[in-house]
């Protein structure tokens, strides 16, 4: 397990156990069915094709499977990309396990709760520090497991709460910088804002979107659930409607799914802040796959660009 998958170069062979994060199926132009494979381990990602498949092979190759793989590291149209050639499903006697191949935060669960309950602490608004503590206890579990998508960004186990202690770093810098800001209610926007990916996306492994993701989506799920939460802390008042606004908003546009544009000074930071954690760690994912000196690939989540990384940067 010591070399990572992303870790090989162009032109190595490679033999190793992998995660199936996921696989699609597609018609060759000879009429013959295929899978796309993206095969995982906590170095990253890399796609596989697998020709002529049989319906027994798209079971056997399913996303959350194990498989043992022989390959070779491959260049196809400016993305490397895995050619099988051996593939066999791990068995019992295999010495793998699914934790060996997930991608996790790179903080510790325990530190994450710690510094996001420090947060809630420091506020001083008594309604919006009592619904924000009482919505994260209540799915306290599953927000530190969950990815915070299930592609482009912190698409990792516990990248949830990754992505919420890396906002609130930001909110806090931002504060200082600019003291009219009402901290207590961009804390407690930053840690709601995702907080419906608990209901929305299936969990922590191969995330994918729930009947309730598809229907309502998180930002609408959160909504009703600050609604309930008052409700059952008999909270009434212009911060549950504020709250509300906080999450409605985030996305920032419409064509973007927020429901509503920011209306308040502190939701259009949020929908900032939660914009510049989400692309620094696009940039971040998509630069530590190349070497100094050359171009990502294409980024479709950031425009469709391909980025330089100079050569100076190490």
């Amino acid at each position: 397990m010591n070399k990572g998958i992303l870790d090989y170069e162009v032109g190595e062979q490679v033999e190793k156990f992998l995660l199936i994060k996921n696989a699609t199926k597609g018609i060759a132009s000879n009429g013959k069915p295929f899978l796309t494979l993206i095969l995982q381990d906590q170095s990253g990602d890399i796609e596989a094709k697998l020709w002529d498949v049989s319906d027994g092979d798209e079971n056997t190759y399913s996303a959350e499977k194990i498989v043992k793989i022989m390959g070779d590291i491959q260049n196809y149209r400016g993305r490397t990309q895995l050619k099988l050639r051996q593939i066999r499903p791990a068995g019992p006697a295999d010495p793998v396990k699914l934790a060996d191949f997930l991608e996790t935060a790179p903080l510790e669960k325990d530190e994450m709760m710690s510094k996001i309950t420090q947060y809630i602490f420091d506020m001083k608004n008594p309604n919006i520090q009592r619904i924000t503590r009482h919505l994260l206890k209540k799915h306290q579990q599953a927000f530190f497991e969950y990815p915070a998508a299930t592609k482009n960004h912190h698409e990792f186990v516990s990248g949830l709460a990754y992505h919420v202690v890396s906002m609130l770093d930001l909110a806090k810098a931002i504060c200082s910088l600019y003291p009219s800001l009402d901290k207590d209610l961009l804390y407690a926007g930053v840690i709601l804002h995702d907080l419906g990916k608990v209901h929305e996306l299936s969990g922590p492994v191969a995330a994918s979107y729930t009947i309730e993701g598809n229907l309502l989506g998180h930002i609408s799920i959160m909504v009703n659930e600050i609604g309930k939460a008052a409700e059952e802390l008999g909270i009434s008042g212009e911060e549950v409607v504020i709250l509300q606004h906080m999450v409605l908003s985030h996305h920032g546009k419409a064509e973007w799914g927020s429901p509503k544009p920011p209306l308040i000074k502190e939701a259009e930071i949020l929908h900032y802040i939660d914009n510049l954690d989400a692309k620094m760690n696009m940039l971040d994912r998509v630069l530590s796959r190349v070497k100094p000196g050359e171009f990502t690939e294409r980024a479709f989540a950031l425009d469709n660009r391909s980025f330089y990384k100079p050569l100076f940067h190490k």
